[in-house]
């Protein structure tokens, strides 16, 4: 982070008072645990925590100024601000605006972090890259991505997200991207959203921080997403997938007549190499450079992420799901179990977030799982019943299908469905927790 004082952060933010205090800042933190000395602590009110009742642990551990939105009894340099998220992006706009490395934003229904990964990957063998942790993609995570990237980065890596109108406008402001990417469109957050049409508005406002010159890329695939641009006469260039091969556990394809092995399965991690790909040749990367880092990108935690256990082979996808993600892991079920020759078993979990188009796309879901001939289906009650009752109305095979009251009686009856050779694909919504349903499919296959 660039260097920085009390005083000056109280400009910054707003403080409703003053300081004079010309103490240095050397960090920024929202976690009174980590605090280290030279640090300032922002006093973050969440769903179950509020900061302001850490405010003095962090100081116990060597914080030099904490910034809140109600008053503190302490006697240490405390600056009173409206609202301690809203300040906390104005730092991080400041720090953005002060500091000369470029910036790549990535936004889009599904694929960001993956694609961040591969981006990051492959650049950080030229350049000294920062990339934004985990999913940091929020009003939270993507100012602490700015404020904890080292002063000598060249080039920063963020995701953003939105599930309602509005924020990625905010986001994009706040990190001012060199270049956007939008990595696809599909229905996901229709609760916040409403249709396809406002996702497409939404995802597109990242342009509204794009610094002059900047290049915007977008999936030439979406066409939705293509005319919109056109209409909104905005300067974008397309990427395109192209045609690829999958292979076991990864996938292969060509970039400008170089051959790319991709360690990563299914169709839309195709897809999200062919963003990274238009990102790091706008940044000077060659194809043969590409194919040769690409090889080593490692898949993330539950995005189809291959395990064996034992025989049994589980893609375990637990961090999110829409229909466009449900629909290319089933396809990436499919291919793998018809050229592997074993079972496929499909163990599902609500897509959340739906509102009111969540019966009609369960429904499609289970029509998919019938069209990809899936011999078994194991799921919840509740939204996935209509997976399971699609599914059932529209195979002309036999289907095994388990439908059980919760994902605990779920975990305790699968091993009446599933066999040691099986592939199985585990996939839901964040909410629904289903790393429990791969934990215990550990702990039946190899005892974990």
């Amino acid at each position: 982070m660039i260097p920085l004082n009390i005083k000056k952060l109280a400009e910054i933010v707003k403080a409703r008072n003053t300081l004079t205090d010309d103490a240095a800042i050397s960090s920024v933190s929202i976690d009174s645990r980590k605090v280290l000395p030279g640090c300032v602590f922002f006093a973050i009110k969440g769903a179950n925590h509020d900061g302001h009742d850490f405010v003095n642990q962090a100081f116990q551990n060597g914080a030099v100024c904490a910034v809140v939105q109600k008053k503190i009894d302490t006697d240490k340099p405390v600056l009173l601000v409206d609202d301690t998220t809203g300040a906390l992006g104005e730092l991080a706009k400041y720090v953005r605006e002060n500091s000369s490395y470029k910036v790549v934003a990535i936004t889009g229904s599904a694929g960001k972090t993956t694609t961040k990964n591969i981006i990051n990957h492959i650049l950080s063998t030229k350049f000294r890259c920062f990339s934004s942790p985990k999913s940091y993609n929020n009003h939270i995570g993507v100012p602490l991505t700015i404020l904890d990237a080292p002063q000598d980065s060249q080039i920063l890596i963020s995701e953003l997200g939105s599930n309602h109108i509005g924020e990625i406008r905010q986001l994009t402001r706040i990190i001012q991207p060199d270049i956007a990417v939008i990595t696809t469109i599909c229905p996901a957050h229709l609760e916040g959203f409403g249709s396809i049409d406002a996702i497409i508005k939404e995802k597109v406002s990242i342009t509204a921080g794009l610094r002059a010159g900047g290049k915007f890329f977008i999936n030439g695939s979406v066409k939705k997403l293509v005319d919109y641009c056109k209409k909104q006469k905005l300067s974008f260039e397309t990427f395109e997938v192209p045609d690829f091969k999958l292979s076991g556990d990864k996938s292969t394809f060509v970039i400008d007549n170089v051959a790319v092995n991709l360690p990563l399965i299914g169709r839309a991690n195709v897809e999200n190499a062919s963003a990274a790909w238009a990102v790091c040749k706008s940044l000077g990367i060659s194809a043969n450079q590409f194919s040769e880092s690409i090889a080593s990108v490692k898949p993330v935690d539950m995005r189809l992420e291959p395990l064996n256990l034992g025989s049994c082979l589980v893609l375990a996808d637990c961090y999110n799901a829409n229909p466009g993600s449900m629909a290319n892991a089933l396809e990436t079920l499919s291919l793998m179990a018809a050229q592997q020759g074993r079972r496929a078993v499909f163990i599902c979990g609500k897509m959340g977030e739906l509102g009111s188009s969540s019966e009609k796309l369960h429904a499609e879901l289970g029509e998919k799982i019938a069209q990809h001939k899936i011999p078994v289906l194991l799921t919840t009650k509740g939204d996935c019943t209509g997976v399971a009752d699609a599914a059932k109305k529209s195979a002309d095979y036999d289907i095994s299908i388990g439908v059980f009251e919760n994902t605990t009686q779920l975990c305790d009856n699968m091993y009446k469905f599933i066999k040691p050779d099986d592939i199985i694909l585990v996939k839901a919504s964040r909410s629904e927790r289903f790393e429990a349903v791969v934990d215990s499919l550990k702990r039946l296959f190899i005892g974990q």
